[in-house]
């Protein structure tokens, strides 16, 4: 039976250090295979996110499966998949544009070792969240706002964030992508923490995504354009997030675990 091969990377995303950060799967493919596929290959990999990528001119397609289902963004792949494209691939310069369907024009700069996404401001208003959200916490938020598809619950302090341990369970009965819940750090100008037990992720370790809605959000509580930003995830992950108008700039490293071969 005839078999079809494709190259697969490991990524560990906004760390510099492997079994840190947030573990994304690449694939950069000629054209684009079947939606099932991607899906079984993304259920396979059993990560938070595997991202697929083919190119189109002088920019690269991309979309990201969870272990379930499509999203409409993620962050830490799509700086795993600049990390293969710049270090495997050797493409020229320091900038590549990537277009998600659901998401638009999305960029990713390189500086050092240092790589940078450019994605756009979720844009987020007061909620009332379902009952069973909140049921979900042990704690009840200082606030809560919704995006386009996360929730936030703002928190008094960094030990608040640290010592959540939601139900899942009901918190997939929520019907968003992920819950996001964030407070002032200690060591960073803000911390956070992302469930997403409707997505196939009970906690995602690092995610870049979610940065785009508390960005613009502790930039105006705290008065400031740049700061410092940490994921109190197991893995733990440092990011560097800078409000530019209605765009986020969002640095951090990766590094590569592992690169091979998948056969279908």
């Amino acid at each position: 039976m005839f078999k079809t091969h494709y190259t697969i990377y490991q990524i560990d995303a906004f760390t510099d250090k492997t079994f840190k950060g947030n573990p994304a799967a690449v694939c950069v493919m000629e054209n684009w295979p079947a939606d099932e596929l991607m899906q079984n290959i993304a259920a396979e990999n059993n990560l938070s996110e595997t991202a697929f990528v083919v190119k189109n001119q002088d920019r690269f397609e991309i979309r990201w499966f969870t272990p379930t289902l499509e999203v409409a963004l993620c962050g830490h792949a799509t700086l795993a998949s600049a990390h293969v494209l710049f270090l495997y691939y050797h493409v020229p310069g320091s900038q590549l544009h990537f277009h998600s369907q659901h998401s638009g024009d999305l960029y990713v700069s390189k500086k050092d070792d240092r790589l940078t996404l450019d994605f756009p401001v979720d844009p987020i208003e007061p909620a009332e969240p379902p009952v069973e959200l909140l049921e979900a916490f042990k704690k009840k938020p200082l606030e809560v706002y919704q995006g386009k598809t996360d929730y936030l619950l703002i928190y008094e302090s960094q030990k608040d964030i640290e010592e959540c341990n939601p139900d899942m369970t009901l918190l997939k009965k929520s019907k968003a992508r992920g819950i996001i819940v964030s407070a002032p750090g200690k060591k960073a100008h803000f911390v956070s923490r992302f469930f997403a037990p409707g997505s196939g992720v009970d906690e995602d370790p690092v995610t870049g995504s979610a940065h785009t809605t508390l960005t613009p959000f502790w930039s105006e509580k705290l008065g400031k354009k740049k700061m410092k930003a940490r994921q109190l995830s197991k893995r733990g992950g440092k990011l560097i997030c800078e409000l530019k108008g209605d765009r986020v700039l969002i640095s951090g490293r990766a590094v590569t675990y592992l690169k091979g071969e998948i056969e279908v």
